[in-house]
């Protein structure tokens, strides 16, 4: 009798701890799926890949796939990468980029790469990448690096490195970030970034060479300068980008 008692008990439970099981495996799913999609940049592949087709007139999110039968090794080749840059410009750098734009194979694949020289006292100006984080490698010379952090209370913090040859560092995604040469000779630098279209915001560029500028009344007041300089720093920008 005490056998047969217990059971409808021990069935009580049984179906209670299933249930709770699958409750906590849904959390688990939906937890996954979210942090997937927080921390995904591009869309995941929903096959082995999806060269960009150039010549669809189809605008999508990324871009549409080129027919798996016309796709060969070219589309997920480039080469160039051993030649240096042209460093004979205002900042003394030059960034050879390497994204779907050239390599139609990186589509939906979440990856693309950099090689950025540097001439002495070269700088890759204050610049934020809004898809993508960036991992450098130095593989020549010194560069001085760093990143401004998003508002934490009321500070935006600055982290710097001095780099030299073999050493990494990552720049977390959307946050102002810079190189310069510091050393007496050339320097290069390797960048991977986690977007096919990493986009690039230069700072002082979108700021004062917007099209159509930005008001001189809004600058002015956010720097709390003179209008007279931001007339001239929007007019050396305009040169710049005319030349």
């Amino acid at each position: 009798m005490h056998s047969n008692t217990n059971i409808p008990l021990l069935s009580s439970v049984i179906q209670l701890i299933k249930d709770m099981a699958m409750k906590l495996l849904l959390v688990a799913l939906l937890a996954l799926a979210f942090a997937h999609a927080v921390l995904a940049s591009d869309p995941s592949p929903l096959q082995d890949f999806c060269v960009a087709d150039d010549s669809s007139k189809v605008f999508v999110n990324g871009a549409v796939c080129k027919n798996m039968n016309d796709v060969t090794a070219d589309d997920f080749y480039t080469s160039g990468l051993d030649k240096p840059g042209n460093t004979v410009n205002n900042v003394r750098s030059n960034v050879t980029a390497v994204n779907v734009n050239k390599i139609p194979g990186l589509n939906t694949l979440g990856i693309s790469l950099a090689r950025i020289d540097f001439a002495p006292n070269g700088l890759n100006p204050p610049h934020t990448h809004p898809r993508a984080t960036e991992i450098l490698v130095v593989l020549e010379g010194e560069l001085y690096v760093g990143f401004v952090t998003s508002n934490i209370g009321q500070t935006n913090r600055l982290f710097t490195k001095n780099l030299k040859k073999g050493d990494v560092f990552v720049f977390p995604q959307g946050l102002i970030h810079f190189q310069l040469n510091t050393g007496k000779y050339n320097a290069v630098a390797l960048a991977g970034l986690s977007s096919q279209n990493p986009g690039v915001i230069s700072i002082a560029k979108a700021v004062f060479g917007s099209t159509p500028p930005i008001s001189d009344d809004v600058l002015a007041k956010a720097f709390q300068v003179d209008k007279r300089l931001v007339d001239w720093l929007q007019a050396q920008q305009w040169t710049d980008n005319n030349n």
